[in-house]
């Protein structure tokens, strides 16, 4: 990242890379690539405002009937066109160093900088026009969502690491930039609950937060949110804390209590102004979760490392997470056949941009709104060097932890601590968090026996597994080469539990690619079949599922004899239980849909409860 503010974390990581684990580091550099505004040296700005020079925007005023997104048309003209011009979108509009603290992080400024906040997404000026060059001239399509702030553009020559300000656009707005957008739907800590997650402009000292809500056709009541938000002091590191950050806004979270399994529900946001006024959202639906054991149709999306992309085609010129778009409106095509999504790590790749958090919720919405969007702890959320996090690494750009643990609730006991269990109906998941200790006597190993341990395997047969790094088993060519063929220290903790509880499925994200393994125990296959299990539950298949969107990852040349399917390609796995005895394993990519791979399950209660090696209840020879 020559030129880039970023440079000096970049340097960290290479030493950490060199005295640690440089597998991590190879990992990140081989399937993530950089977030394409870390390329911007925003602190390097040079003011060049020439008169010829102009662009402008319009529409002036977005969302005139509630739209949180709009297509604006920006008109670019420059005397001296460069194939090194480009168009940055700002938001706030107003560009100016107000905001800057004096070297923030020790990023080198000589003198203070003309602005230190990164656009929140940007295009080369000669985007889809080969003739900027020789005409100066060309229009551009920007698609901008409410983030609460109004909106500029600026034309800027000398690329991306000298940028050269040349003109300023006029300013643009949302109608109501402080509206309440984006819902996310989760699993609240009982059955019966359903929390709602929103973001607006609204403080609490301005408008009281709360979701109406009632059965579809029914009676509507009004329930209290609760408000949260996080600051620039709140985060680890850079560029989280200088040039990437963004006010998030205010984060509300309500929970709807009580719910009847099953039934169909309509809810809306609102905010009580002060002055006696409401403001709505539009209104969405959801379907209450199954009671824990229920016996119906239960449907469940799993995939990691989707990432953000934009429509428009911005920050596009480095393809960062090309397939996640792909999937993203994969699920959306078919959102009335699956009942809940898990999303286990690496969300928006924000990477200590903040801004870019708003994006990926928007980008979700339509699947968010609809089902619950449950979550898990990545790297790029989570690590950061001397942060509590288990690997010491940069990854989050500074963020620790913060915007994912804010922007999303999940029904932990401490939100800090990124390890939960949730049901639905026949499923009992118990999600891990690989960023934190995982191994034998740490907090989290305690969590993940008593989750396994506390199910009722006869009304909850499927009982499934799940954390963000591959703590069962990869063939991805890093691994290989170390030889581990897992994260190390994965399965030498927790094979024991899985075996002993009998997990079926245990899914992982991290590695940009799809894999299946066989049912296995200690690197041993304990059953041949490849399409088709059933009868004695007694090793557990471990799945890879980390091609939601991001750079793939490559497999080894030698796959080792447990790997029985594997896809270098976008993708995701949908889990359909038909009933107490048999289900359904689908994985899909996500540029057709189609199944590509898949195996049944069957078996009564009787083969859980049956013994296999290192899986039995102790007995006795008394009678």
């Amino acid at each position: 990242m020559k030129g880039s503010s970023f440079s000096k974390i970049n340097m960290i990581f290479v030493i950490l890379c060199f005295f640690t684990n440089l597998r991590i580091c190879l990992g990140d550099m081989n399937g993530i690539g950089e977030q394409p505004l870390s390329k911007i040296a925003i602190h390097k700005t040079i003011l060049a405002l020439h008169s010829s020079a102009s662009i402008t925007a319009s529409p002036f005023l977005l969302g005139n009937k509630g739209e949180d997104t709009e297509l604006v048309t920006v008109e670019v003209e420059s005397p001296e066109p460069t194939n090194e011009d480009w168009v940055g979108v700002f938001s706030p509009a107003n560009l100016n160093s107000s905001i800057c603290t004096p070297d923030p992080g020790g990023i080198g400024w000589v003198e203070t900088p003309y602005t230190c906040s990164a656009p929140i997404k940007y295009k080369y000026a000669n985007h889809s026009n080969p003739n900027y060059k020789k005409t100066g001239k060309n229009t551009l399509k920007f698609q901008l969502i409410n983030q609460r702030a109004d909106f500029s553009f600026a034309l800027f020559s000398g690329g991306l690491s000298n940028p050269r300000l040349v003109s300023i656009s006029n300013f643009i707005a949302f109608a109501n930039p402080k509206a309440p957008v984006y819902p996310r739907l989760a699993h609240g800590k009982s059955w019966n609950e359903m929390t709602v997650t929103w973001t607006s402009g609204y403080d609490i000292s301005e408008a009281v937060p709360f979701v109406e809500w009632g059965p579809k056709g029914g009676k509507q009541i009004q329930s209290a949110a609760g408000t949260l938000t996080f600051n620039r002091n709140s985060m680890c590191g850079e560029p989280a804390r200088t040039v990437g950050w963004r006010d998030p806004g205010f984060i509300h979270t309500s929970f709807l209590k009580e719910l009847w399994p099953n039934m169909k529900y309509t809810y809306r946001l609102g905010h009580f102004l002060s002055d006696g006024s409401y403001v709505w959202s539009k209104r969405y639906s959801f379907k209450a979760s199954p009671y824990p054991g229920q016996n119906s149709l239960q449907r469940v999306i799993i995939f990691g490392d989707m990432g953000k992309a934009e429509r428009d085609g911005s920050n596009e010129y480095a393809d960062y997470q090309p397939g996640s778009l792909n999937t993203t409106d994969q699920l959306i095509n078919d959102l009335d056949n699956f009942d809940i999504v898990f999303h286990i790590g690496d969300m928006p790749y924000a990477n200590g941009y903040i801004s870019q958090w708003d994006q990926f919720t928007a980008q979700v919405q339509q699947i968010s709104s609809k089902v619950p969007y449950m979550i898990a702890s990545g790297n790029h959320e989570r690590d950061w060097p001397n942060s509590g996090s288990f690997y010491d690494t940069p990854d989050s750009g500074g963020e620790c932890g913060v915007p994912a643990e804010t922007m999303y609730y999940y029904p932990a006991e401490n939100k800090a601590k990124f390890w939960y269990a949730t049901d639905y109906g026949m499923f009992r998941f118990c999600i891990a968090d690989s960023e934190h200790d995982w191994r034998e006597g740490s907090e989290q190993y305690k969590f993940i026996e008593h989750c396994l341990a506390t199910v009722d395997r006869k009304q909850q047969p499927w009982l499934i597994f799940a954390a963000h790094r591959p703590l069962g088993y990869s063939s991805n060519d890093w691994y290989a080469k170390e030889g581990s063929f897992q994260e190390p220290m994965g399965r030498e903790s927790l094979q024991g539990l899985w075996q002993k509880y009998k997990v079926d499925i245990g899914f992982y994200g991290h590695v940009h690619n799809y894999e299946r393994v066989c049912p296995i125990y200690q690197n041993q296959c304990v059953n041949n079949e490849k399409t088709h299990y059933s009868g004695t539950v007694n090793g557990t298949i471990h799945v890879v599922v980390g091609g939601g969107g991001s750079h793939l990852s490559d497999f080894t040349t030698a796959p080792p004899i447990w790997s029985i399917f594997r896809d270098r390609d976008y993708g995701f796995v949908k889990l359909t239980a038909f009933n107490h005895s048999y289900l359904l394993f689908e994985y899909k990519k996500s540029s057709d849909g189609k199944v590509y791979d898949s195996f049944t399950i069957s078996r009564d209660y009787r083969d859980v409860l049956a013994c296999v090696h290192d899986g039995c209840e102790k007995t006795t020879l008394a009678t």
